[in-house]
């Protein structure tokens, strides 16, 4: 079993950047394809990045693809969602989301929320125009 701990959001202007960080307990990080995802208010949780267990594949939503990079480092059993060119249709609460893939290829990961099976908190990011 993993615990997750998001950190790293905040307030920041319509242009800006801020990166999200999703701390892991437990020694079998490496074996977990991640995700984050995102809700903004009265909306659906929607996906917004993946990564496979080793990092070497990801997939993002169209809205935040070529701004958002989404990163993996199984030695600090950490991953990062690298945020920049900010909107304010990117205000939302984050979650980071893990799934432990250690009998799937080493590309899998999953776009959806029903594939993974650990969440963290949230972290709320804010955009102002």
């Amino acid at each position: 079993q993993v615990q997750l701990v998001e950190s790293g959001g905040g307030l920041v202007q319509a242009g800006g950047s801020l990166r999200l960080s999703c701390a892991a307990s437990g020694r079998t990080f490496s074996s977990y394809a991640m995700g984050w995802f995102r809700q903004a208010p009265g909306k659906e949780r929607e996906f917004v990045s993946a990564i496979s267990k080793s990092g070497g594949s990801t997939s993002y939503a169209d809205s935040v693809k070529d701004r958002f990079t989404i990163s993996k480092d199984n030695a600090k059993n950490t991953v990062y969602l690298q945020m920049t060119s900010l909107k304010p249709e990117d205000t939302a609460v984050y979650y980071c989301a893990g799934k432990n893939a250690a009998f799937f290829p080493n590309s899998y990961y999953s776009t959806s929320s029903t594939g993974y099976n650990y969440w963290g908190q949230g972290t709320q990011v804010t955009v102002s125009s």
